[in-house]
Protein backbone atom coordinates (compact mmCIF):
# COMPACT_ATOMS: atom_id res chain seq x y z
CA UNK A 1 0.00 0.00 0.00
CA UNK A 2 1.31 3.42 -0.98
CA UNK A 3 2.28 5.71 1.90
CA UNK A 4 0.80 8.95 1.64
CA UNK A 5 2.69 11.56 3.61
CA UNK A 6 -0.44 13.59 4.67
CA UNK A 7 -1.86 10.72 6.03
CA UNK A 8 1.31 10.13 8.50
CA UNK A 9 1.10 14.35 9.49
CA UNK A 10 -2.25 14.37 10.24
CA UNK A 11 -2.52 11.05 12.73
CA UNK A 12 0.83 12.58 14.40
CA UNK A 13 -1.15 14.56 16.86
CA UNK A 14 -3.91 12.37 17.42
CA UNK A 15 -4.80 11.95 20.97
CA UNK A 16 -5.37 7.56 20.92
CA UNK A 17 -3.41 4.99 19.47
CA UNK A 18 -2.15 4.69 15.44
CA UNK A 19 -1.25 1.03 14.13
CA UNK A 20 0.27 0.87 10.81
CA UNK A 21 -0.29 -2.26 8.85
CA UNK A 22 -2.86 -2.75 11.58
CA UNK A 23 -4.72 -6.50 11.39
CA UNK A 24 -8.66 -6.51 11.02
CA UNK A 25 -9.50 -9.77 10.69
CA UNK A 26 -9.78 -10.13 14.24
CA UNK A 27 -12.09 -7.24 14.91
CA UNK A 28 -14.81 -9.06 12.46
CA UNK A 29 -17.15 -11.81 12.70
CA UNK A 30 -16.19 -13.46 9.90
CA UNK A 31 -12.61 -13.41 11.06
CA UNK A 32 -11.19 -12.48 7.27
CA UNK A 33 -9.46 -9.83 5.70
CA UNK A 34 -6.60 -8.13 5.09
CA UNK A 35 -4.99 -4.90 7.14
CA UNK A 36 -5.41 -1.71 7.50
CA UNK A 37 -2.94 0.81 5.90
CA UNK A 38 -3.21 3.08 8.84
CA UNK A 39 -5.25 2.01 12.09
CA UNK A 40 -6.38 4.77 14.48
CA UNK A 41 -8.53 4.60 17.60
CA UNK A 42 -9.51 8.27 18.21
CA UNK A 43 -9.30 9.03 22.76
CA UNK A 44 -12.64 10.90 22.67
CA UNK A 45 -14.99 13.01 20.22
CA UNK A 46 -12.73 15.57 20.03
CA UNK A 47 -9.72 13.42 18.93
CA UNK A 48 -11.85 12.54 16.66
CA UNK A 49 -12.70 15.62 15.29
CA UNK A 50 -9.28 16.87 15.16
CA UNK A 51 -8.09 13.86 13.11
CA UNK A 52 -10.63 14.52 10.54
CA UNK A 53 -10.22 17.98 10.24
CA UNK A 54 -6.52 17.29 9.59
CA UNK A 55 -6.74 14.73 6.86
CA UNK A 56 -6.84 15.84 3.62
CA UNK A 57 -9.58 15.45 1.81
CA UNK A 58 -8.14 12.89 -0.50
CA UNK A 59 -7.20 10.46 2.04
CA UNK A 60 -9.42 7.52 2.11
CA UNK A 61 -11.39 7.05 5.24
CA UNK A 62 -13.79 4.16 6.85
CA UNK A 63 -15.22 3.38 10.39
CA UNK A 64 -15.46 0.28 11.54
CA UNK A 65 -17.67 -0.92 14.13
CA UNK A 66 -18.85 -3.57 15.38
CA UNK A 67 -17.96 -5.23 12.17
CA UNK A 68 -20.92 -7.60 12.86
CA UNK A 69 -21.73 -7.35 9.40
CA UNK A 70 -19.05 -6.89 7.19
CA UNK A 71 -16.17 -8.31 4.79
CA UNK A 72 -13.26 -6.75 4.72
CA UNK A 73 -11.28 -8.03 1.58
CA UNK A 74 -8.29 -9.98 1.65
CA UNK A 75 -5.80 -7.11 -0.09
CA UNK A 76 -6.80 -4.57 3.53
CA UNK A 77 -7.99 -1.64 3.57
CA UNK A 78 -6.12 1.81 2.06
CA UNK A 79 -5.70 5.05 3.95
CA UNK A 80 -6.79 5.47 7.53
CA UNK A 81 -9.40 2.94 9.33
CA UNK A 82 -11.03 4.74 12.55
CA UNK A 83 -11.98 2.37 15.74
CA UNK A 84 -13.78 3.81 17.93
CA UNK A 85 -13.35 2.55 21.68
CA UNK A 86 -14.85 2.25 24.97
CA UNK A 87 -15.47 6.47 25.31
CA UNK A 88 -17.73 6.03 22.35
CA UNK A 89 -19.85 3.44 24.13
CA UNK A 90 -21.45 5.67 26.99
CA UNK A 91 -25.40 4.71 27.98
CA UNK A 92 -27.43 7.37 29.62
CA UNK A 93 -31.09 6.62 30.21
CA UNK A 94 -33.99 8.65 31.14
CA UNK A 95 -37.62 8.77 31.07
CA UNK A 96 -37.84 9.14 27.13
CA UNK A 97 -35.52 7.02 26.06
CA UNK A 98 -31.94 6.04 25.97
CA UNK A 99 -28.76 8.33 24.40
CA UNK A 100 -26.28 5.51 23.73
CA UNK A 101 -22.91 6.10 21.96
CA UNK A 102 -21.82 4.47 18.66
CA UNK A 103 -19.07 2.05 20.25
CA UNK A 104 -22.15 0.90 22.18
CA UNK A 105 -24.02 -2.83 21.91
CA UNK A 106 -27.28 -2.71 20.68
CA UNK A 107 -28.22 -5.48 22.94
CA UNK A 108 -26.24 -3.74 25.59
CA UNK A 109 -28.55 -0.60 24.83
CA UNK A 110 -31.91 -3.42 24.80
CA UNK A 111 -30.50 -4.49 28.36
CA UNK A 112 -30.14 -0.79 29.61
CA UNK A 113 -33.71 -0.03 28.93
CA UNK A 114 -35.31 -2.75 29.78
CA UNK A 115 -33.72 -2.45 33.07
CA UNK A 116 -34.98 0.94 33.09
CA UNK A 117 -38.57 -0.15 32.45
CA UNK A 118 -38.56 1.20 29.15
CA UNK A 119 -40.28 -0.83 26.09
CA UNK A 120 -40.13 -0.17 22.41
CA UNK A 121 -36.21 -1.10 22.11
CA UNK A 122 -36.38 -4.96 22.44
CA UNK A 123 -35.53 -5.68 18.77
CA UNK A 124 -32.00 -4.09 19.29
CA UNK A 125 -31.52 -7.67 21.30
CA UNK A 126 -31.51 -9.34 18.50
CA UNK A 127 -29.15 -7.43 16.45
CA UNK A 128 -25.49 -8.34 16.43
CA UNK A 129 -23.97 -4.47 16.22
CA UNK A 130 -23.51 -1.29 17.44
CA UNK A 131 -25.48 1.85 17.74
CA UNK A 132 -23.60 3.61 14.76
CA UNK A 133 -23.75 0.87 12.42
CA UNK A 134 -27.53 0.72 13.20
CA UNK A 135 -28.03 3.71 12.51
CA UNK A 136 -25.92 3.73 9.52
CA UNK A 137 -27.95 1.02 7.82
CA UNK A 138 -31.19 1.55 9.10
CA UNK A 139 -30.70 -2.23 11.29
CA UNK A 140 -34.45 -3.92 12.19
CA UNK A 141 -35.13 -6.92 13.32
CA UNK A 142 -38.59 -8.79 14.75
CA UNK A 143 -40.92 -6.22 13.49
CA UNK A 144 -39.13 -2.84 14.16
CA UNK A 145 -36.08 -1.06 13.10
CA UNK A 146 -34.26 1.89 13.78
CA UNK A 147 -36.97 4.75 12.17
CA UNK A 148 -39.32 3.25 14.82
CA UNK A 149 -37.14 4.91 17.35
CA UNK A 150 -34.19 7.55 16.48
CA UNK A 151 -34.91 11.13 17.81
CA UNK A 152 -31.34 12.59 16.68
CA UNK A 153 -27.75 11.58 15.69
CA UNK A 154 -24.86 13.24 16.80
CA UNK A 155 -21.82 13.28 13.80
CA UNK A 156 -18.33 14.33 13.13
CA UNK A 157 -18.62 15.70 9.28
CA UNK A 158 -15.67 14.72 7.15
CA UNK A 159 -14.40 18.38 7.74
CA UNK A 160 -14.28 18.02 11.01
CA UNK A 161 -17.93 19.55 12.09
CA UNK A 162 -19.88 18.35 14.74
CA UNK A 163 -23.30 17.98 13.88
CA UNK A 164 -26.79 17.13 15.69
CA UNK A 165 -29.32 15.73 13.38
CA UNK A 166 -33.00 15.04 13.95
CA UNK A 167 -33.62 11.68 12.29
CA UNK A 168 -36.26 12.96 9.49
CA UNK A 169 -32.90 14.31 8.15
CA UNK A 170 -31.32 10.82 7.53
CA UNK A 171 -34.46 9.85 5.16
CA UNK A 172 -34.62 6.56 6.78
CA UNK A 173 -35.33 3.69 4.40
CA UNK A 174 -35.01 0.17 4.51
CA UNK A 175 -31.82 -0.60 5.18
CA UNK A 176 -30.26 2.46 4.62
CA UNK A 177 -30.03 6.33 5.73
CA UNK A 178 -29.06 9.08 3.88
CA UNK A 179 -25.99 10.34 5.71
CA UNK A 180 -23.38 13.26 4.79
CA UNK A 181 -20.45 11.44 2.75
CA UNK A 182 -17.35 10.60 4.74
CA UNK A 183 -19.15 11.95 8.47
CA UNK A 184 -19.07 9.45 11.00
CA UNK A 185 -21.51 8.78 13.78
CA UNK A 186 -20.47 9.33 17.63
CA UNK A 187 -23.79 9.05 19.03
CA UNK A 188 -27.74 8.75 18.84
CA UNK A 189 -30.95 9.64 21.12
CA UNK A 190 -33.56 6.51 20.93
CA UNK A 191 -36.81 6.75 21.95
CA UNK A 192 -38.80 4.65 24.53
CA UNK A 193 -42.01 4.71 26.54
CA UNK A 194 -42.56 3.55 30.30
CA UNK A 195 -43.98 -0.24 30.26
CA UNK A 196 -44.14 -3.27 32.29
CA UNK A 197 -40.86 -4.79 32.75
CA UNK A 198 -41.65 -8.58 33.44
CA UNK A 199 -43.61 -8.27 29.50
CA UNK A 200 -40.25 -6.62 28.45
CA UNK A 201 -38.07 -9.26 29.31
CA UNK A 202 -40.61 -11.73 28.10
CA UNK A 203 -40.33 -10.12 24.61
CA UNK A 204 -36.10 -10.27 24.78
CA UNK A 205 -36.25 -13.77 25.76
CA UNK A 206 -38.84 -14.37 22.88
CA UNK A 207 -36.17 -12.36 20.91
CA UNK A 208 -33.25 -14.55 21.96
CA UNK A 209 -34.79 -17.76 21.71
CA UNK A 210 -36.09 -17.32 18.08
CA UNK A 211 -32.22 -16.03 17.20
CA UNK A 212 -30.67 -18.81 18.86
CA UNK A 213 -33.30 -21.56 17.22
CA UNK A 214 -32.70 -20.35 13.70
CA UNK A 215 -29.55 -18.39 13.43
CA UNK A 216 -26.14 -19.98 13.19
CA UNK A 217 -25.49 -17.13 16.07
CA UNK A 218 -22.13 -19.40 17.27
CA UNK A 219 -20.05 -19.64 14.10
CA UNK A 220 -18.13 -17.14 12.49
CA UNK A 221 -20.81 -15.21 10.15
CA UNK A 222 -21.74 -11.98 9.36
CA UNK A 223 -25.55 -11.61 9.62
CA UNK A 224 -27.83 -11.84 7.04
CA UNK A 225 -26.21 -11.45 3.63
CA UNK A 226 -28.36 -10.32 1.38
CA UNK A 227 -31.80 -7.43 1.55
CA UNK A 228 -35.35 -9.04 1.20
CA UNK A 229 -36.60 -8.57 -2.21
CA UNK A 230 -40.09 -6.31 -1.95
CA UNK A 231 -42.60 -8.91 -0.84
CA UNK A 232 -40.42 -11.40 -0.79
CA UNK A 233 -37.79 -13.39 1.67
CA UNK A 234 -34.01 -13.83 0.52
CA UNK A 235 -33.57 -17.42 2.35
CA UNK A 236 -36.54 -18.68 0.88
CA UNK A 237 -35.81 -17.29 -2.98
CA UNK A 238 -31.65 -19.14 -1.82
CA UNK A 239 -33.23 -22.48 -0.83
CA UNK A 240 -35.72 -22.61 -3.75
CA UNK A 241 -32.49 -22.02 -5.96
CA UNK A 242 -31.06 -25.20 -4.26
CA UNK A 243 -27.91 -23.01 -2.85
CA UNK A 244 -28.30 -24.32 1.28
CA UNK A 245 -25.03 -26.08 2.19
CA UNK A 246 -22.65 -25.19 -1.10
CA UNK A 247 -19.23 -23.99 -0.51
CA UNK A 248 -16.61 -22.50 -2.04
CA UNK A 249 -12.88 -23.05 -0.33
CA UNK A 250 -13.46 -22.36 2.83
CA UNK A 251 -16.89 -20.70 3.22
CA UNK A 252 -20.46 -22.22 3.28
CA UNK A 253 -23.97 -21.46 2.84
CA UNK A 254 -25.78 -22.49 6.40
CA UNK A 255 -27.99 -25.49 6.39
CA UNK A 256 -29.56 -23.37 9.52
CA UNK A 257 -30.46 -20.19 7.87
CA UNK A 258 -29.53 -20.03 4.04
CA UNK A 259 -28.92 -16.76 4.01
CA UNK A 260 -25.94 -16.60 5.73
CA UNK A 261 -22.63 -17.60 5.09
CA UNK A 262 -19.95 -19.13 7.30
CA UNK A 263 -16.06 -19.32 7.52
CA UNK A 264 -15.62 -23.02 8.23
CA UNK A 265 -12.17 -21.90 9.66
CA UNK A 266 -10.13 -21.56 6.28
CA UNK A 267 -11.88 -19.18 4.54
CA UNK A 268 -10.46 -16.16 2.77
CA UNK A 269 -12.81 -13.01 2.60
CA UNK A 270 -12.54 -13.65 -1.69
CA UNK A 271 -14.21 -17.71 -0.47
CA UNK A 272 -17.05 -15.71 1.33
CA UNK A 273 -17.78 -12.92 -1.67
CA UNK A 274 -17.12 -15.86 -4.55
CA UNK A 275 -19.67 -18.10 -2.50
CA UNK A 276 -22.19 -14.76 -2.32
CA UNK A 277 -21.61 -14.36 -6.04
CA UNK A 278 -22.68 -17.47 -6.81
CA UNK A 279 -26.01 -17.67 -4.67
CA UNK A 280 -26.62 -14.61 -6.33
CA UNK A 281 -26.24 -16.42 -9.98
CA UNK A 282 -28.12 -19.16 -8.67
CA UNK A 283 -31.15 -17.49 -7.66
CA UNK A 284 -31.68 -15.24 -10.49
CA UNK A 285 -31.55 -17.96 -12.83
CA UNK A 286 -33.72 -19.70 -10.76
CA UNK A 287 -36.11 -17.09 -9.90
CA UNK A 288 -35.16 -14.16 -12.42
CA UNK A 289 -34.42 -12.05 -8.87
CA UNK A 290 -31.51 -10.43 -8.53
CA UNK A 291 -30.43 -10.31 -4.40
CA UNK A 292 -28.71 -6.96 -3.23
CA UNK A 293 -26.12 -7.47 -0.69
CA UNK A 294 -26.81 -6.68 2.96
CA UNK A 295 -23.12 -7.57 4.19
CA UNK A 296 -20.95 -4.55 2.96
CA UNK A 297 -17.79 -5.19 1.59
CA UNK A 298 -14.91 -3.15 1.56
CA UNK A 299 -11.62 -3.46 0.97
CA UNK A 300 -8.97 -4.32 -2.13
CA UNK A 301 -9.26 -7.61 -3.48
CA UNK A 302 -6.69 -9.50 -3.98
CA UNK A 303 -6.05 -10.50 -8.20
CA UNK A 304 -4.83 -14.28 -8.17
CA UNK A 305 -3.09 -15.96 -11.35
CA UNK A 306 -4.28 -18.95 -12.68
CA UNK A 307 -2.22 -21.43 -13.91
CA UNK A 308 1.61 -21.22 -15.88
Amino acid sequence: MATLPPIEDALAGLRGRVTRAAPLAPFTWFRVGGPAEFLARPEDAESLRALLAALRPEVPLTVLGAASNLIIRDGGIDGVVVRLGRSFGGIAVDAGGVTAGAAARDATVAEAAAAAGLEGLEFLSGIPGSIGGAVVMNAGAYGADLRSCLEWVDIITRSGESLRLPAERLTLAYRTARLPPGAVVTAARLRARPGERSMIAARMAEIRAAREASQPVRARTGGSTFRNPPGMKAWELIDAAGCRGITVGGAVVSQKHCNFLINTGSATAGDLESLGEEVRRRVCVASGVTLEWEIHRIGRRIVRESGP
